[in-house]
Protein backbone atom coordinates (compact mmCIF):
# COMPACT_ATOMS: atom_id res chain seq x y z
CA UNK A 1 0.00 0.00 0.00
CA UNK A 2 1.15 3.39 -1.19
CA UNK A 3 1.02 5.94 1.96
CA UNK A 4 1.12 10.06 1.35
CA UNK A 5 4.37 9.80 1.95
CA UNK A 6 5.59 7.48 -0.56
CA UNK A 7 3.31 9.07 -2.81
CA UNK A 8 5.00 12.38 -2.15
CA UNK A 9 8.93 10.79 -2.67
CA UNK A 10 7.45 9.44 -6.03
CA UNK A 11 5.89 12.61 -7.33
CA UNK A 12 9.57 14.20 -6.11
CA UNK A 13 11.56 11.78 -7.92
CA UNK A 14 9.53 11.51 -11.07
CA UNK A 15 9.51 15.46 -11.11
CA UNK A 16 12.89 15.83 -12.22
CA UNK A 17 12.59 13.14 -14.65
CA UNK A 18 13.97 10.51 -12.86
CA UNK A 19 11.88 7.60 -14.13
CA UNK A 20 13.44 7.85 -17.94
CA UNK A 21 15.91 5.73 -18.44
CA UNK A 22 18.44 4.55 -21.15
CA UNK A 23 17.03 3.03 -24.61
CA UNK A 24 16.36 -0.45 -24.95
CA UNK A 25 19.35 -1.37 -26.65
CA UNK A 26 21.13 -0.06 -24.40
CA UNK A 27 20.22 -1.72 -21.16
CA UNK A 28 22.28 -3.47 -19.38
CA UNK A 29 20.24 -7.35 -18.24
CA UNK A 30 20.43 -6.88 -14.65
CA UNK A 31 18.35 -3.76 -14.69
CA UNK A 32 15.49 -5.13 -16.64
CA UNK A 33 13.39 -5.69 -13.09
CA UNK A 34 13.87 -2.01 -12.30
CA UNK A 35 12.09 -0.67 -15.61
CA UNK A 36 8.13 -0.95 -15.97
CA UNK A 37 7.61 0.04 -19.57
CA UNK A 38 8.71 2.41 -22.53
CA UNK A 39 7.72 5.71 -23.50
CA UNK A 40 8.50 6.47 -27.17
CA UNK A 41 12.17 4.95 -27.67
CA UNK A 42 13.23 5.27 -23.97
CA UNK A 43 12.39 2.68 -20.91
CA UNK A 44 11.22 4.00 -17.65
CA UNK A 45 12.08 2.98 -14.62
CA UNK A 46 9.58 1.57 -11.52
CA UNK A 47 9.93 5.10 -9.26
CA UNK A 48 8.95 2.60 -6.42
CA UNK A 49 11.41 0.66 -6.37
CA UNK A 50 13.85 3.93 -6.42
CA UNK A 51 12.37 5.25 -3.41
CA UNK A 52 13.01 2.00 -1.62
CA UNK A 53 16.41 2.12 -2.57
CA UNK A 54 17.09 5.12 -1.97
CA UNK A 55 16.00 5.39 1.58
CA UNK A 56 18.38 2.60 1.98
CA UNK A 57 21.43 4.53 0.84
CA UNK A 58 20.21 7.18 3.18
CA UNK A 59 20.42 5.01 6.10
CA UNK A 60 23.66 3.38 5.28
CA UNK A 61 25.00 7.66 4.67
CA UNK A 62 23.80 7.83 7.82
CA UNK A 63 25.62 4.88 9.80
CA UNK A 64 28.82 5.96 8.02
CA UNK A 65 28.61 9.14 9.43
CA UNK A 66 27.65 7.72 13.10
CA UNK A 67 30.85 5.90 12.54
CA UNK A 68 33.12 8.44 11.33
CA UNK A 69 33.81 7.38 8.30
CA UNK A 70 35.38 8.61 4.83
CA UNK A 71 32.45 8.67 1.40
CA UNK A 72 34.29 9.66 -1.49
CA UNK A 73 32.62 11.20 -4.38
CA UNK A 74 33.05 10.05 -7.77
CA UNK A 75 31.40 11.83 -10.62
CA UNK A 76 33.52 13.03 -13.58
CA UNK A 77 30.72 13.58 -16.30
CA UNK A 78 30.41 16.55 -17.63
CA UNK A 79 27.11 17.51 -16.90
CA UNK A 80 27.37 16.58 -13.66
CA UNK A 81 30.59 16.78 -12.44
CA UNK A 82 30.15 20.29 -10.63
CA UNK A 83 26.98 19.10 -8.77
CA UNK A 84 28.98 16.25 -7.10
CA UNK A 85 31.84 18.62 -6.25
CA UNK A 86 28.91 20.60 -4.69
CA UNK A 87 27.60 18.05 -2.69
CA UNK A 88 31.40 16.27 -1.10
CA UNK A 89 32.25 20.17 -0.29
CA UNK A 90 28.78 20.44 1.55
CA UNK A 91 29.52 17.31 3.88
CA UNK A 92 33.44 17.90 3.39
CA UNK A 93 34.25 14.63 1.98
CA UNK A 94 36.34 13.96 -0.76
CA UNK A 95 35.97 14.18 -4.34
CA UNK A 96 36.77 13.06 -7.89
CA UNK A 97 34.88 15.32 -10.26
CA UNK A 98 37.19 14.78 -13.29
CA UNK A 99 38.83 12.12 -14.43
CA UNK A 100 39.74 8.49 -12.20
CA UNK A 101 43.20 8.55 -11.14
CA UNK A 102 44.28 5.09 -11.79
CA UNK A 103 45.23 3.46 -8.57
CA UNK A 104 43.52 5.96 -6.08
CA UNK A 105 42.76 2.74 -4.58
CA UNK A 106 44.46 -0.30 -5.59
CA UNK A 107 47.92 1.68 -5.26
CA UNK A 108 46.71 4.08 -2.68
CA UNK A 109 50.56 4.52 -1.14
CA UNK A 110 51.58 5.99 -4.59
CA UNK A 111 48.89 7.95 -4.53
CA UNK A 112 49.22 9.01 -0.75
CA UNK A 113 53.35 10.49 -1.57
CA UNK A 114 51.97 12.30 -4.21
CA UNK A 115 49.64 14.40 -1.99
CA UNK A 116 52.05 14.60 0.37
CA UNK A 117 54.70 16.00 -1.71
CA UNK A 118 51.89 18.67 -3.08
CA UNK A 119 51.23 19.86 0.62
CA UNK A 120 55.20 20.16 0.90
CA UNK A 121 54.87 22.27 -2.41
CA UNK A 122 52.37 24.38 -0.98
CA UNK A 123 53.74 25.06 1.89
CA UNK A 124 53.93 28.72 2.51
CA UNK A 125 56.33 28.42 5.70
CA UNK A 126 59.20 27.00 3.66
CA UNK A 127 58.47 28.86 0.58
CA UNK A 128 61.95 31.26 1.58
CA UNK A 129 63.49 28.60 2.22
CA UNK A 130 62.53 26.73 -0.65
CA UNK A 131 64.02 30.64 -2.76
CA UNK A 132 67.42 30.39 -1.41
CA UNK A 133 67.83 26.64 -1.99
CA UNK A 134 67.10 26.10 -5.35
CA UNK A 135 67.88 27.83 -8.90
CA UNK A 136 65.14 30.07 -10.52
CA UNK A 137 64.75 27.41 -13.08
CA UNK A 138 64.47 24.69 -10.61
CA UNK A 139 61.53 26.80 -8.75
CA UNK A 140 59.73 27.55 -12.19
CA UNK A 141 59.90 23.40 -12.72
CA UNK A 142 58.29 23.20 -9.16
CA UNK A 143 55.60 25.42 -9.71
CA UNK A 144 54.78 23.29 -12.88
CA UNK A 145 55.14 20.19 -10.43
CA UNK A 146 52.87 21.86 -8.33
CA UNK A 147 50.00 23.10 -10.38
CA UNK A 148 50.15 19.54 -12.48
CA UNK A 149 49.47 17.97 -8.77
CA UNK A 150 47.01 20.17 -7.66
CA UNK A 151 44.94 19.57 -11.18
CA UNK A 152 45.06 15.53 -10.80
CA UNK A 153 44.64 14.92 -6.75
CA UNK A 154 42.24 18.11 -6.86
CA UNK A 155 39.38 16.82 -4.03
CA UNK A 156 41.46 14.29 -2.78
CA UNK A 157 44.02 16.28 -1.14
CA UNK A 158 42.60 16.26 2.56
CA UNK A 159 42.54 12.01 2.63
CA UNK A 160 44.96 10.46 4.87
CA UNK A 161 43.87 7.25 3.72
CA UNK A 162 41.52 4.83 1.50
CA UNK A 163 37.77 5.69 1.63
CA UNK A 164 35.10 3.49 3.57
CA UNK A 165 33.21 4.27 0.96
CA UNK A 166 32.04 5.03 -2.70
CA UNK A 167 29.22 7.10 -3.78
CA UNK A 168 29.61 6.99 -7.40
CA UNK A 169 26.98 9.25 -10.62
CA UNK A 170 26.68 6.81 -13.71
CA UNK A 171 29.09 3.58 -12.91
CA UNK A 172 29.80 3.24 -16.37
CA UNK A 173 30.97 5.64 -17.12
CA UNK A 174 33.12 5.53 -13.70
CA UNK A 175 33.87 2.04 -14.25
CA UNK A 176 37.61 2.08 -13.42
CA UNK A 177 36.76 3.37 -9.97
CA UNK A 178 34.10 0.76 -9.47
CA UNK A 179 36.53 -1.73 -10.52
CA UNK A 180 39.36 -0.40 -8.02
CA UNK A 181 36.27 -0.12 -5.25
CA UNK A 182 35.25 -3.93 -5.80
CA UNK A 183 38.65 -5.09 -5.74
CA UNK A 184 39.69 -3.98 -2.89
CA UNK A 185 36.11 -4.57 -0.88
CA UNK A 186 34.70 -0.98 -0.84
CA UNK A 187 31.25 -0.74 -0.65
CA UNK A 188 29.69 1.30 -3.49
CA UNK A 189 26.66 3.37 -3.09
CA UNK A 190 25.50 4.66 -6.70
CA UNK A 191 23.24 6.45 -8.50
CA UNK A 192 22.61 4.42 -12.11
CA UNK A 193 20.62 4.57 -15.24
CA UNK A 194 19.51 1.30 -16.92
CA UNK A 195 23.18 1.16 -18.93
CA UNK A 196 25.11 -0.18 -15.51
CA UNK A 197 25.54 -3.33 -14.01
CA UNK A 198 23.46 -3.69 -11.42
CA UNK A 199 24.94 -6.08 -9.63
CA UNK A 200 28.63 -4.02 -9.63
CA UNK A 201 26.97 -2.13 -6.23
CA UNK A 202 26.02 -2.59 -2.61
CA UNK A 203 23.36 0.44 -2.50
CA UNK A 204 21.91 1.00 -6.01
CA UNK A 205 19.84 4.07 -6.76
CA UNK A 206 18.26 2.87 -10.27
CA UNK A 207 17.42 6.44 -11.80
CA UNK A 208 18.10 8.74 -14.79
CA UNK A 209 21.79 9.56 -14.26
CA UNK A 210 22.24 12.03 -16.83
CA UNK A 211 19.23 14.06 -15.28
CA UNK A 212 20.87 17.29 -13.39
CA UNK A 213 17.77 17.67 -11.23
CA UNK A 214 17.56 13.74 -10.46
CA UNK A 215 21.50 13.85 -9.65
CA UNK A 216 21.15 16.92 -7.38
CA UNK A 217 18.00 15.81 -5.77
CA UNK A 218 19.32 12.60 -4.95
CA UNK A 219 22.79 13.71 -3.20
CA UNK A 220 21.41 16.52 -1.55
CA UNK A 221 19.17 13.63 0.35
CA UNK A 222 22.18 11.60 0.84
CA UNK A 223 24.39 14.31 2.33
CA UNK A 224 21.31 15.65 4.51
CA UNK A 225 21.23 12.06 5.56
CA UNK A 226 25.14 12.33 6.17
CA UNK A 227 24.76 15.42 8.40
CA UNK A 228 22.00 13.67 10.01
CA UNK A 229 24.13 10.60 10.91
CA UNK A 230 27.48 13.57 12.44
CA UNK A 231 25.02 15.25 14.56
CA UNK A 232 23.49 11.96 15.91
Amino acid sequence: MTTGKDTAELKRLFDTGAHFAQVKARRHPSMKPFLVGTKGRQEIIDLEKTTEQLDAAKAVMETLAKEGKTVLFVGGKVEIAALVKRAAQDMQAPFVATRWLGGTISNWVEIKKRIDRLAELSDTSTAGAMSKQHTKLELVKMDREKKRLEERLDGITTMAKRPDALLVVDTKHEKYAVKEANEAGIPIIALMSSDCNFKEVAYPIVANDASRETVRLVLADLVEAFKKGQVA
